[in-house]
């Protein structure tokens, strides 16, 4: 609704309050995502048997014939792929175009799910980007440098911002920003969020997902055109770890003319750092300085038990 609101400024500049309650980042309550996902759902909740006979009959002749696996008693049909049953469930949306109704219409009846799921996003919300990225603001003002001194160039500005947040991380309890109810956060781009929050006072020019053509970059930190440093944000568990190492950031380098980059890989436990350690060797960069190992562990031994 319209309504006049009086900003705060800092700076001389006018500050952008943005509601919480849009800041969330996943898919909208209809989405189509949950009309692939509740396929055979939305079938049984259509009213018309013809109809749903009609459906049903298509989808399963869209799926591969079916192979079987083991040998005597233990012989059994291999289920499908995800992959197939994909392109089975496109397939029948396509032949019948009213099952998205049908849909919108089973999401529609169920506002409290829809508002449940709203406030549960929010929360999060609030989580992360406010209250755990105060605390992480809290703890790097306890060191002073981090906001007052200026780098010579744009690498060192980003690797020190990188550093200081590796060692908030593991050795200052921010590991437990990371975290929600307990568990690990699941999106990079929460990780990438947490990190912008924390430049402040500097002279170089950040940006986040700057497209230059090839894709968007994490971050690019720059003091004009001739002092450029991308900054890309992975967590171990990104199951492309190995192509976005090998490929992506070169190409980010190439579009953007960034003179250098900076990988940071989070990882949660000690098989992601195995994964991510194995992967590294692979591709011959265990020892390469632009990449930054952060364990974000929740099993850290206290100061007194450690060794």
């Amino acid at each position: 609704m319209p309504k006049t609101f009086t900003l705060p400024v800092y700076g001389g500049d006018y500050i952008i309050l943005t509601p919480r309650d849009i800041l969330t980042k996943d898919d909208n309550w209809i989405n189509s995502n949950d009309l692939r996902g509740d396929f055979v759902g939305i079938c049984n909740s259509i009213p018309n048997e013809v109809l749903r006979a009609q459906i049903f009959s298509f989808y399963q002749s869209r799926l591969p014939p079916p192979k079987f696996v083991g040998k005597g008693r233990r012989r059994r049909p291999k289920r499908p792929t995800q992959s197939e049953l994909a392109i089975a469930v496109n397939e029948t949306i396509n032949r019948f175009p009213e099952l998205i109704d049908y849909f919108i219409k089973k999401k529609e009846q169920d506002p409290d799910g829809a508002k449940s799921i709203a406030d549960e996003m929010v929360h999060e919300v609030i989580a992360l980007f406010y209250e755990h990225v105060l605390s992480l603001i809290n703890l790097l003002l306890e060191n002073s440098e981090f906001y007052e001194v200026k780098p010579a160039s744009s690498y060192e500005e980003a690797m020190k911002r990188v550093v200081f947040l590796k060692d908030v991380i593991e050795n200052k309890d921010g590991y437990r920003l990371f975290y929600y109810k307990n568990k690990p956060i699941q999106r990079e781009a929460d990780l990438q969020v947490i990190f912008r929050l924390t430049w402040f006072s500097s002279p170089f020019d950040v940006n986040r997902e700057v497209n230059n053509g090839r894709g968007p970059a994490d971050y690019t930190v720059s003091y004009g055109s001739k002092d450029k440093t991308l900054v890309e944000f992975k967590l171990a568990s990104n199951t492309k770890l190995k192509m976005n190492l090998q490929n992506q950031t070169a190409i980010y380098e190439a579009a953007s003319e960034a003179q250098r980059s900076i990988k940071v890989i989070l990882y949660f436990d000690e098989l992601e750092l195995a994964r991510t350690q194995q992967i590294l060797k692979k591709l011959k960069m265990e020892d390469e300085p632009d990449i930054v190992l952060i364990d974000a562990a929740d099993n850290k031994p206290s100061a007194s038990k450690a060794k």
